[in-house]
Order: C-alpha cells, then structure tokens, then sequence
C-alpha cells in the first residue's frame, strides 16, 4: 500500500492511496473461503460448491466490501496518526471510482481531497485576561426577592368586600333556561373572571346577592368549568343568567417578617431575626446568579480563544462539503449567512482538542458516568442522597441513559463532550488570568442583554 500526502495550500491537500493485491487478497481469499463453507446452493452439498463459482457468485461483490473497509480505515488511520487538522470529511475523487474495473484490474488508485485547517498553537500567556463578574445583591434586590417569597408562603385571611384577585365562596343557581335548573355550592376565582364582569362582584359584602350572565363572567369554557365544579364539555351548556350568593371573601395575604416565616424559607432556627434574614437571602440571590456568571465567563473564555488564534479554513471546501452533507436542506446563500457562525464552532473545537492534547486531558468512562449519575440526581429531587439502594436506582438509570441503544449512542457522546468540554474550560481558567469585579445584579442583566 502507498499513501501519499499533497498539499496544495496551508487549507487543501489531497490523500492519494494505492492498493495492490498484496494489500488485500489475502483478506478477500478468506471471505471468500468463509462463503463457500455456509453458502447453499441446489445441486451442490453444504460446504461443497466450487470454488471458481464462488468466486463467480460473489468474488465482485466481496472485494468492493473489503477494498472500502480498507479505504475507510486507512484514511482514519492516516489523519490519526499524522496528527491533521481536517475539518470535514474528506470527500473522494467520484470519477476516479466510477472508472475503475473491477472484473479486470488489481491495482487501484483512489484520492480523497481534504480540507485543513492551517498550523496554530495557544499561548495562554499571550491571551488578555477575562472577567469574572461576581454578582452582589443590593437593598432593591433583597427587598424583591423577600416580597416574592412573602407571597410565596401567604397566609389566607377573610375580607369583608369582594377585591380583584379574592377568591369568593357561595351558591351559585341557574334563573333562566328549560328543564331542572343548576344549582351548586362553588367559588370564584377572581382571576379567573373576565375583566369587563368583575365589576358586578369587586366591592360586594357577605350576604350580597350579585344577578350576573355566566358564560360573560367566564367566556372561556374551562375557567366556566372551574367556577361551577362540572367537567368542560358540561360547563359548555351553562348559559345565560346566574345568581351568586356570597358566604365567604377569602385573600392571600403577605406572609410576616416572622420567626415562623424564616423557619418556612430557610428551616428551622437558620436565623433568628430579620437582619440574618436578610443576609442570607442576599447569600441566595449571589448562589443562584453564580451559575450564569459562570456561563458568561466560560462564553468570554471561548470568545478570547477565538479572537486571539489565528486559524484559517479552506472556506470553499467547507462550503461545498457544508451543500453536499445537508443534501439540498439549504441554499448556497443560507450557507453564506449562516457560515461565519459555522466556522467559529469549528474553529472552537480545535483549540479545545489543542489544549487537550498538549494538556494531555482526557475524558475517562467513570467521569462520564459520574456526571450523568448527578444529572439523574438532579432530575429526581435526589441530591445528597446516601441511601445504598437510592444510589443503586440512580446507577441503573444513569447507565441506561448512557446506554440506550435507541438514539445510535447519542446520550453517551453529548455527555462525553459535555465532560471534556467542562475539563477543558477548567483547564483554561488555571492558565488565564482571571480579574475579578463586582457588579451589580442590574448591571450583570444589562451586560447580559448586550451581548
């Protein structure tokens, strides 16, 4: 077997691979031996047909299989090896092959064109350094927050008028129609109630009788079925006019800045006043923000890399490649618009195999399994779960997922570049210089936005 590589730029080459029947009759002899012992044919014992008909049947068909595999695997092999940046698939001289005779000759010549990205290093003491944005809470921010969670864990309390968004209990009777007239103890949700019809029950009392035309109230037939209590198809035949007796106005009423209030939120005896309260609700609000902080400064880090590795591409190759993949999916001006986009993300993905590999990062099946292990945790509600038999429910689907044999593999390969990509990043941040700066939580949502 000869291989040779020709380059014709720093982004095209050309892999030129020559067989001859050293390199591949020995295997197609054995296959052929292999069809003759299980083929069956009328006229001929099991095990018995000659050879030369073999040959005949099957010797064509057999020596294309092996010859591709060997193709296959060569140019893999190659690429491996030599260690080149290709980018796409190398893609094979089509002409070349529909000439070849495959009844007559014995040695074959095949070319693939592959497309390069051109030689780049990193120096991540070259780089600029990234921000690491920590996101502080302010008196604005705590204040909202502790309102959401006031109304979050509201008492109930009676009023004494009807207000918008109350939830009003009574008897609720049909005036107008034909037959047995419906008639049912209910309650309005206010919120529920068309706009231009609250005003009929807002500023009632207890005892008040309100005269009102029910599908007006409720237009909506499942908003109609939950303030009368029937099912939706049921709901959809109450018309007309309705009487509504009030017995009882009940609200949401903020919860208290209380010690029964503070055990609710943060568990018994977390803190014992409003000022630790406080404290830790902004210690709640930098927890959950630290996890887009995260995510910003990763994206700032993989923006640097770009921005300051200069890699070319063979843009028409690729654009070409991108057409012949898609089949026909996109137009050649969809991929004009959409190959700026394209390209970084190949660009990304050699500097994070570069960085890989000169930091000889890899990526064991244990880590994976670890990582979607703790995605099953999180899924279920199961985080910081010692139970054995918990943990050995969590294996088994963790395994499964990453198992399933449904999707050709796809669970195990997401989550396996998941994982390299996070130990990559991670890498990245012990090499860089990360600068530090508080911000605001308006002013990260601002930064954020403008992106």
């Amino acid at each position: 077997m000869d291989i040779t590589l020709e380059k014709a730029s720093d982004t095209n080459a050309s892999l030129k691979i020559t067989l001859t029947p050293a390199d591949y009759k020995p295997e197609v002899d054995k296959k052929l031996k292999d069809y003759g012992r299980k083929v069956q044919l009328k006229g001929f014992r099991p095990g018995h047909v000659p050879a030369s008909l073999v040959q005949k049947m099957y010797g064509k068909s057999i020596l294309v299989d092996e010859i591709n595999s060997m193709l296959s695997k060569t140019v893999s092999d190659y690429i491996r090896e030599n260690k080149l940046q290709v980018v796409g698939d190398p893609v094979p001289n089509r002409d070349e092959a529909d000439a070849i005779d495959w009844d007559n000759q014995t040695d074959f010549a095949f070319s693939y064109t592959l497309g390069l990205a051109s030689e780049f290093d990193i120096d991540f003491s070259d780089l600029p350094s990234v921000t690491n944005y920590e996101i502080q809470a302010g008196e604005a921010e705590i204040d909202s927050t502790i309102a959401d969670l006031q109304e979050r864990f509201h008492a109930h309390a009676h009023g004494e008028e009807v207000s918008d968004g109350d939830t009003i209990y009574g008897e609720l009777k049909q005036t107008t129609g034909e037959g047995e007239l419906f008639s049912a103890k209910t309650a309005f949700p206010m919120n529920q109630m068309a706009e231009d019809a609250k005003g009929q029950f807002v500023g009632k009392k207890k005892g008040d009788v309100v005269t009102f035309v029910l599908e007006q109230a409720f237009p909506d037939e499942k908003s109609r079925a939950n303030a009368t209590g029937v099912k939706k198809e049921e709901a959809a035949e109450l018309t007309g006019e309705f009487t509504f007796a009030i017995d009882d106005i009940t609200r949401h009423e903020p919860a208290e800045l209380n010690q029964e209030f503070f055990d609710k939120v943060l568990g018994v005896g977390a803190v014992e006043n409003e000022e630790q309260f406080r404290t830790k609700v902004a210690e709640i609000i930098r927890s959950n923000y630290s996890r887009e902080s995260d995510q910003l400064l990763r994206l700032d880090i993989e923006k640097s890399l770009i921005e300051n590795t200069p890699i070319l591409l063979p843009d028409e190759f690729l654009k070409n490649w991108l057409m012949e993949v898609n089949e026909g999916k996109f137009t050649p001006e969809q991929i004009d618009e959409q190959y700026d986009d394209f390209t970084k993300s190949v660009k990304l993905q050699l500097i994070k195999n570069k960085i890989a590999d000169k930091a000889d990062i890899k990526v064991e099946f244990e880590e994976v399994l670890n990582a979607t292990r703790q995605m099953v945790r999180e899924q279920f509600g199961f985080a910081g779960s010692e139970d054995e038999e918990m943990n050995k429910t969590i294996d088994r689907i963790a395994r499964n997922y990453l198992m399933d044999e449904k999707n050709n593999g796809q669970n195990y390969t997401s989550t396996f570049n998941r994982v390299f990509d996070d130990k990559v990043i991670g890498y990245a941040k012990t090499q860089l210089t990360i600068v530090s700066q508080e911000i605001s939580v308006d002013e990260f949502k601002a930064l954020v936005e403008n992106r």
